[in-house]
C-alpha cells in the first residue's frame, strides 16, 4: 500500500500538536511548508547516513568502454564494488580521493577497472574507475541509497519501509515544532530518541579489516602488467 509524502506531512502536523487532530484540517500552506521541511530533513539525513539503515545490492550498473565517471542517483555511500567477467566476479580496490585524483598515471589506458573512488554529488554520487574499462562490464555495488527530495504524491515505500517512514514522521514533527518555536511533546521526543537508537543497530557498517602482509612476494601492477597482461598474471 502506497504511503505518500502528503500523508506523511499531514500526520506529522497532527503529531506536532500544531494542528489539532479531528478538530482542524491541515491547510494548503501547511502542506507546502511541510514539504519544504521534509525535503530539508531528507537532505540532512543524506549527510548523516548513520541513521539510514538500508544497504542495497545494486546489480544494474554497466560500464561504458573508455568512460571513467558514472553518476549513480540517490547513492550516498559505497561499501564494496565488483565487476563481472565471463560469469566470474572480480573485486575492485577502493582508493581515497587524494590518491585517485592526485597520483601520477597514464590517462588513456583501457583495461580491467581494478580501482575506484566515490564522491557524493547533487542527487547521488559519482563513481570513478581506473583503468578505464576496455569493454562493457556489469558492476555489482553494495551501497547506501536514500531519497533527498520528494514530491507531494511520491510513494515513499518504493525506497523506505513503514518503520523508517514512522521515524521520519516523528523527526518531521520535531522539525515543525522548531519552525514554529514551540516545544515538542516530551513523550514523542522520547519515542524519537528510542527509534534513533534502534536504527543505529539495524544494519551497522562492516568494520572488518583487510590485512596485507609485508612478507608477501606479490607486488603491485607494473607496466608489463598493463601493456602485456592487462592486469592478469599467471598463477
Amino acid at each position: 500500500m502506497a504511503y505518500t509524502a502528503r500523508q506523511l506531512i499531514t500526520r506529522s502536523w497532527y503529531l506536532s500538536g500544531i494542528v489539532a487532530r479531528n478538530a482542524q484540517t491541515v491547510t494548503g500552506d501547511q502542506i507546502s511548508d511541510g514539504l519544504e521541511l521534509l525535503n530539508a530533513l531528507l537532505d540532512w539525513k543524506s549527510v548523516n547516513t548513520d541513521l539510514i539503515p538500508y544497504w542495497t545490492y545494486d546489480v544494474a550498473l554497466h560500464t561504458v568502454a573508455g568512460q571513467e565517471e558514472y553518476f549513480i542517483p540517490n547513492c550516498l555511500a559505497v561499501e564494496s564494488l565488483t565487476f563481472l567477467l565471463d560469469n566470474v566476479r572480480y573485486s575492485m580496490d577502493y582508493v581515497t580521493r587524494r590518491v585517485y585524483f592526485g597520483s601520477g598515471r597514464v590517462e588513456n589506458i583501457q583495461s580491467l577497472p581494478f580501482n575506484y573512488t566515490f564522491n557524493r554529488t547533487l542527487g547521488g554520487g559519482n563513481l570513478y574507475l581506473y583503468f578505464l574499462p576496455q569493454q562493457v562490464y556489469q558492476l555489482k555495488l553494495m551501497g547506501k541509497f536514500a531519497l533527498q527530495d520528494v514530491t507531494l504524491d511520491e510513494d515513499l515505500t518504493t525506497v523506505y519501509d513503514k518503520s523508517y517512514i514512522e521515524y521520519l514522521r516523528y523527526a518531521l514533527a520535531q522539525y515543525m515544532c522548531s519552525e514554529y518555536g514551540i516545544s515538542f511533546n516530551p513523550e514523542s521526543a522520547q519515542i524519537l530518541k528510542s527509534i534513533q537508537r534502534e536504527l543505529m543497530y539495524v544494519s551497522p557498517p562492516d568494520l572488518s579489516m583487510l590485512k596485507a602482509s609485508v612478507l608477501s612476494n606479490a607486488g603491485g601492477l607494473c607496466w608489463q602488467d598493463v601493456w602485456t597482461g592487462q592486469g592478469w598474471r599467471p598463477s
